[in-house]
């Protein structure tokens, strides 16, 4: 297994629209997403782009609001009211392979792949066989020049 690039540090929020005005106005962002709902995973998500350095794609920050009981942001809120970092995503060539690898190291993955808000394949890995993060993986884009 080969770390790709750092894609996004997922943020979980009980409200995106607060959490855009931190982003904005105290963080000095100029590019935010609007936010859009995923239902099938119980969440709103929007994304922060960071400067990028000439040679790749800045790293985003995702922000993530339940938007039911049922989803897992809802229960990370309840230990985490302000909400704070949930996971971290790298990227990955070949969603299968990495989880075949994965695997093969003993790392318990968290249900099965699926399309993540990039439009792309994801899996997450369990934080205890990840160092205490929880941690996203995510087939590169193939629309994006970046490797």
């Amino acid at each position: 297994m080969k770390l790709g690039r750092l894609n996004h540090i997922g943020v979980a929020t009980p409200s995106i629209a607060d959490s855009i005005v931190h982003w904005r106005d105290t963080m000095g962002a100029v590019s935010i997403s609007e936010p859009f709902a995923m239902p099938e995973q119980g969440v709103k998500v929007c994304f922060v782009d960071t400067p990028n350095d000439g040679a790749m794609n800045g790293t985003q920050i995702e922000l993530i609001e339940p938007i039911n009981a049922d989803s897992p942001i809802h229960g990370f809120l309840a230990k985490n009211p302000l909400g704070g970092q949930h996971h971290i995503c790298f990227e990955v060539p070949d969603i299968m392979a990495a989880k075949a690898e994965f695997e093969t190291l003993g790392k318990r993955i968290l249900g099965d792949p699926r399309v993540g808000a990039h439009g792309t394949m994801i899996f997450f890995v369990h934080p205890k066989d990840m160092g205490g993060m929880l941690t996203e993986i995510m087939e590169t884009p193939k629309e994006d020049a970046h490797s």
